[in-house]
């Protein structure tokens, strides 16, 4: 059988590997004709975006139920080499999977530098089961001594993942801590929060911060983490019980089995149909991939271009086998929302994230992102999966 095997099971992998069985579908290619494979270390699809919440309870998705009533084959296993030469892909079970074609949807990973006691000592949003050891960890200080560093938090990094994180957990700290006043304090290197919200957001921001009663420091960086708290470059100490790491994305390092150039972030760079350029019979959706949106803008490490990139990335190598058109990929709008916690949040417009809503406005708009939006069908009905996966852009939030 023709094999196209897709690495990642995230808001690009799990779309490109719906997108290839609906292009199959509707090219009447018979069933035994090509298999999809999707290769990933958990069981789950995770929505991951939504790992700043107290709430993980329906964050995590089995993908026996979005890919067996499709006829797709998932392999639990960690991809650990790739072979363009051979085609093939190496995995930490030691089986090789060969394909004819191939995409890369690896995702992300928050990047943690070389700093003393970070590894050891720091938690983070990054992934649900990292959600999850916070949640843990916050309990069991809550069930401790009842001082003011058990219930302070320290938030590392103020782009979006760090400003929701952080404007979330008074909230959290304040259900669990009944005695004291929880404290949460947010740092970043840059002189501003939300650096890249630009100019009309950050004062929306910055407000609900305060609001939120978040503490900030700005232009200092963190020079080493212990059980006990974090110092700064200012040469202040910070005494906290619990380290948010949040500053900082790379791609997958399985872009470096790709023999082309890739970007700061790890990124390869992919035409507009999705193909690595440079590597014959690979494309990439998601987090690793660099893709033209507009004339004057790359795709950004979000499930906003991540879920659209993974549909017609499966769309196109599909087409990309059998000698039919490719639809090129470009997305001709841009938003951002950012949940605010207890102060709403605020809806932007644009790529100079022009603020048009803010508050319980925005707030609600988050929410349906959150719990709708971004969810596949979870009827596990064949026909609604694959209607789902249309390479078709949704209009904005």
């Amino acid at each position: 059988m023709t094999a196209v095997v897709v690495v990642g099971a995230g808001f690009a992998g799990l779309w490109a590997a719906l997108g290839a069985a609906r292009r199959l579908d509707e090219l009447g290619v018979p069933a035994d004709t090509v298999e999809i494979t999707v290769l990933s270390a958990q069981r789950f699809h995770d929505i991951r975006v939504r790992n700043y919440e107290a709430d993980l309870s329906d964050c995590r998705i089995p993908l026996a139920d979005l890919l067996d009533p499709v006829g797709i084959a998932h392999v639990a296993t960690q991809v650990t080499a790739i072979d363009t030469g051979a085609r093939s892909v190496a995995t930490s079970g030691g089986a090789v999977f060969g394909y004819d074609r191939l995409v890369l949807a690896a995702g992300s990973h928050v990047l943690k530098p070389d700093i003393p006691g970070l590894p050891e000592f720091a938690f983070d949003v990054d992934t649900h089961d990292g959600a999850l050891a916070l949640r843990r960890h916050l309990r069991t200080l809550a069930d401790g001594a009842a001082t003011q560093a058990a219930a302070t938090v320290v938030v590392v990094g103020a782009g979006l993942t760090g400003i929701e994180a952080a404007c979330e957990l008074p909230k959290r700290l304040r259900a669990l801590f009944s005695r004291g006043a929880p404290r949460v304090i947010l740092i970043d290197r840059n002189p501003a929060v939300g650096s890249d919200m630009g100019p009309s957001a950050r004062p929306v921001i910055e407000e609900a911060l305060s609001r939120n009663g978040v503490e900030t420091r700005t232009a200092v960086g963190v020079t080493e983490v212990t059980r006990r708290g974090v110092s700064l470059s200012s040469g202040e100490h910070l005494e906290a019980a619990t380290v948010v790491w949040c500053a900082g994305m790379r791609a997958s390092s399985l872009t470096e089995q790709l023999p082309v150039p890739r970007d700061r972030l790890g990124r390869v760079q992919v035409d507009d149909y999705l193909r690595v350029v440079g590597v014959p019979s690979v494309f990439a959706a998601g987090d690793v991939a660099a893709a033209r949106m507009d004339d004057a803008h790359l795709s950004v490490m979000s499930c906003q271009h991540g879920r659209p990139m993974g549909r017609y990335a499966g769309y196109n190598v599909v087409s990309d086998l059998f000698g039919e058109p490719m639809l090129a990929l470009r997305i001709p709008w841009y938003v951002t929302v950012l949940d605010l916690g207890a102060a709403g949040a605020v809806y932007t417009e644009g790529w100079e994230r022009v603020v048009v809503s803010t508050g319980a406005e925005a707030k609600a708009t988050k929410q349906t992102i959150n719990t709708r939006r971004i969810y596949p069908p979870l009827s596990r009905d064949r026909a609604e999966l694959l209607a789902a996966a249309a390479p078709e852009l949704q209009a904005r939030p």
